[in-house]
């Protein structure tokens, strides 16, 4: 992160609050997920949104960012306020969840991984997971209620509350 910029994140007494912004790439049955380093769970691709910046630019720039394809923003479909526990923080996130296409297409492949990146001395690892089957279920897919969703996405704009702090 430059100068100037300042990721809408941040911990008030032993708590974070996050306001995220992802995508949803649907390709032929898949959806595109995202593994960074070694943290243990996949999500999809995306990240902070930036003070003073819009969402969908927000996720144009991540996508750059991390996928390094061009792809295009469509319409918001999912909001959530999430909640879980992670490394000895409760956190309370916002989340913006945009349908997206990459242009041209980028079809899966069946490679594992299908495109690593790195943004941020962080590695990125991006796979196309079967939206039937148990592809789904063998990931630990963060936030918990995505699998369910993914698998009969709404056709109109949804708002999901769920907390995870267990």
């Amino acid at each position: 992160m430059s100068a100037g910029r300042h990721m809408i994140s941040f911990p008030i007494e032993g708590q974070r609050f996050n306001y995220r912004v992802a995508a949803i790439f649907l390709e032929a049955g898949h959806v595109l997920v995202c593994d960074e380093d070694d943290d243990g769970y996949s999500m999809l691709p995306g990240g902070r949104i930036e003070l003073g910046e819009p969402s969908r630019l927000s996720l144009e720039r991540e996508i750059v960012e991390e996928i390094g394809l061009p792809a295009e923003v469509g319409e918001l479909r999912l909001t959530s306020e999430s909640f879980y526990h992670r490394e000895g923080e409760d956190f309370h996130e916002l989340g913006l969840f945009y349908l997206c296409r990459f242009t041209p297409a980028q079809l899966p492949d069946g490679k594992a991984p299908w495109r690593v990146t790195h943004d941020e001395d962080c590695e990125h690892r991006f796979h196309w997971v079967k939206l039937d089957g148990d592809g789904l279920d063998q990931l630990n897919l963060k936030p918990d209620w995505l699998r369910r969703v993914l698998r009969a996405l709404p056709d109109n704009l949804t708002h999901i509350v769920s907390d995870e702090r267990r």
